[in-house]
């Protein structure tokens, strides 16, 4: 009964949503006060249903109760516990079921921290909310039940998926999660303001924290499931331009637009149109994402399954939500008038600027995602589009980005002076020349392109840090005033530095794996020894080692330094009797940022076996900037704007 209790659950928060989406709605158009006050307790209710529903699919998981189809298809009595509990969001499924419960959180949160919020836009927010949990829940109730019974019981499960037995696989997708649905809050607030008809400077405060949050989370998924597939996978790489990995990179893209811009909403009372534009397509975004990993209907090592009927599911909701949303915001953008003027050189303008090739950047990806999709469809023929076009393209529309960077916050508001911000990042501007030339040095005057990315990456950090010396006084200040100073500094400008910062940290990682790495791929036994950056990888022994769920050949090398052993790595090869599924662990031989990282391979004869062998020059740096720019966001939380109550409207219309 159990089982079914979770099921109930779910139908009846499903109805729940569907009163809510309905009644409060009428309530708003016929001044029904009682109508509109049961939004938000109704919001918190549907949360606690959905809540406990989850529950009980992760209480069938813990038991393994093999009378549920979902449980056998991913789970095994042998499993340790956390690989049982992560298993519950490792497939279809319940993978919906944990988009739905961050979905009605987020719902729920609006409901209890949005009371200062004017009541047509709140109930507004809170049914577009609804209506979004209605067809999701729908879409779990008749195409993807989690709780389904099978007759009789199995006796063993299939199990998760041996590569998604990892701790990774417990923060990667709650993480992403939080990150795609967060945004379907600043969704609701587009389509709320649209229809209250009222556009000002508001809804950019009332949707900044909304997109942080979001982002923050997003960011962190990035980060986790990038670290993940690439000490899991033993491939070797970061980021393999993956159609799943760009439906994650879309909305990050989206949301980072969507955040500058609500910035000079905020601020400035402008890009009105163009921030609610941006509310809309980010949370499509995000749609998108979900409809290609359940779909099927592109290829990926991320995806969850290749069902064409529950992607054309996925994809009508998609088209409803998406289309309803542009249409509404066709018929009301022409009312819409922005209330302040700027000039191109002001900080309003570089944020108009960062925004235009962060939106660019992002369909340039969806064009590569979806290329071969649409010419397939028309034509017939099959292409792949990889990593070279991506890497041309986007890393050109990051170059003028990045350049940018620093300028944007030596602008003043409204009308600024590039020379006078020119002469005070003349250091920086010097710095980065150094740079380029030390790596020309050392490359013996080759990569001329790679230079220029170090001094970029090397730009954006002194210019960023020039920027903090600005704000503190000029050079004759003494460091006990400029140190008050800087504690002074507002929590946004933290934000934005560490923010930047990170940027330019994470692409002097990637510049440095790319220039000075090395590989070797050798075919080794027991004793001998690999030299590769400077040092030599000695093989030690194997290693027989028996798991909870798994047989493991366990491989002990040693990093040599002469006849010194400096440090120890193990790596191994995995296989899965349950599944017959071999997986390899990899070696990770920190050294500062920087690793050795060792992959083995097939065994051949007379005991030996192909071991791939890397160097990778502070490669820790990719998920370090990532990590600065997470910190970035939480500062940005500090910040007083978010803290005190809404903004008052402005009294003049503005629609």
């Amino acid at each position: 009964m159990i089982i079914e209790s979770g099921h109930f659950l779910l139908i009846l928060a499903f109805a729940l949503s569907l009163y809510q989406a309905v009644v409060p709605l009428i309530g708003v158009f016929c001044c029904d006060r009682g109508a509109v006050a049961s939004a938000r307790p109704i919001a918190v209710l549907v949360f606690i249903l959905v809540a406990l529903s989850f529950f009980v699919l992760t209480y069938a998981y813990v038991i393994s109760d093999f009378s549920v189809l979902n449980v056998v298809q991913n789970s095994h009595s042998e499993k340790p516990m956390l690989f049982k509990i992560t298993g519950v969001w490792g497939n279809h499924e319940g993978s919906m079921m944990l988009w739905v419960l961050i979905l009605t959180l987020f719902s729920a949160l609006v409901a209890i921290f949005g009371k200062n919020l004017p009541v047509s836009l709140s109930t507004f927010v809170l049914v577009c909310q609804s209506f979004i949990a209605c067809a999701f829940l729908a879409f779990i109730l008749f195409t993807s039940n989690p709780f389904q019974r099978i007759v009789p019981p199995a006796l063993q499960g299939r199990g998760l998926n041996p590569v998604l037995q990892d701790i990774g696989l417990a923060l990667h997708p709650p993480l992403l999660y939080v990150g795609y649905v967060g945004f379907s809050v600043c969704f609701s607030f587009a389509i709320a303001v649209l229809l209250d008809k009222r556009v000002d400077s508001a809804f950019g405060h009332w949707i900044r924290p909304w997109a942080l949050l979001s982002w923050v989370f997003l960011t962190a998924g990035i980060i986790v499931g990038s670290y993940w597939a690439y000490y899991e996978l033993g491939w070797g790489g970061y980021w393999f331009w993956d159609p799943v990995e760009n439906t994650a990179l879309m909305p990050w893209l989206a949301g980072t637009a969507l955040l500058h811009s609500a910035i000079v909403l905020e601020r400035r009372s402008a890009l009105k149109i163009w921030t609610v534009l941006l509310a809309i397509i980010t949370f499509s975004l995000s749609l998108l994402g979900t409809f290609l990993v359940r779909s099927g209907i592109l290829i990926s090592m991320h995806s969850f399954v290749r069902d064409p009927q529950r992607g054309i599911v996925i994809l009508c909701i998609l088209a409803f939500f998406t289309g309803a949303a542009l249409l509404l915001f066709a018929f009301r953008a022409p009312s819409i008038r922005n209330s302040r003027l700027f000039q191109p050189i002001s900080r309003e303008g570089a944020l108009v600027f960062n925004n235009l090739f962060l939106m660019i950047a992002a369909a340039t990806v969806l064009t590569g995602t979806l290329y071969p999709l649409l010419l397939e469809t028309l034509t017939g023929e099959k292409i792949s589009v990889g990593a070279p076009f991506f890497n041309l393209t986007f890393g050109s529309l990051m170059m003028p980005l990045l350049a940018a960077v620093p300028f944007g916050p030596l602008f003043a508001w409204k009308r600024g002076n590039i020379t006078v911000a020119a002469e005070r990042l003349w250091l920086a501007f010097a710095f980065a020349l150094m740079v380029m030339a030390f790596v020309l040095y050392f490359r013996e005057g080759k990569a001329i392109l790679t230079s220029a990315g170090f001094g970029l990456a090397f730009w954006v950090i002194a210019g960023t840090l020039i920027g903090a010396v600005i704000r503190t006084g000029n050079f004759s200040t003494s460091l006990i005033i400029r140190w008050h100073r800087l504690r002074q500094l507002p929590s946004t400008f933290w934000g934005a530095t560490f923010a930047h910062m990170g940027l330019s940290i994470t692409l002097f990682g990637i510049l440095a794996v790319t220039t000075f790495g090395e590989e070797r791929i050798v075919n080794i036994a027991p004793g001998d020894t690999v030299r590769i950056a400077g040092k030599d990888i000695y093989f030690d022994r194997y290693e027989a080692y028996n798991g909870p769920n798994y047989r493991e050949n366990r491989l002990y090398f040693s990093l040599l330094k002469g006849r010194c052993r400096i440090a120890r790595v193990m790596a191994s090869k995995r296989i899965f009797p349950s599944q017959s599924i071999q997986t390899t662990k990899t070696g990770l031989l920190w050294r500062g940022l920087s690793q050795y990282y060792i992959a083995p391979g097939d065994y051949t004869d007379n005991n030996r076996t192909i071991v791939h062998i890397w160097w990778k020059p502070w490669v820790l740096c990719i998920w370090l900037g990532g990590f600065f720019m997470m910190v970035g966001g939480i500062f940005s939380f500090g910040s007083r704007r978010l803290r005190i109550g809404i903004p008052a409207r402005s009294r003049h219309k503005n629609t």
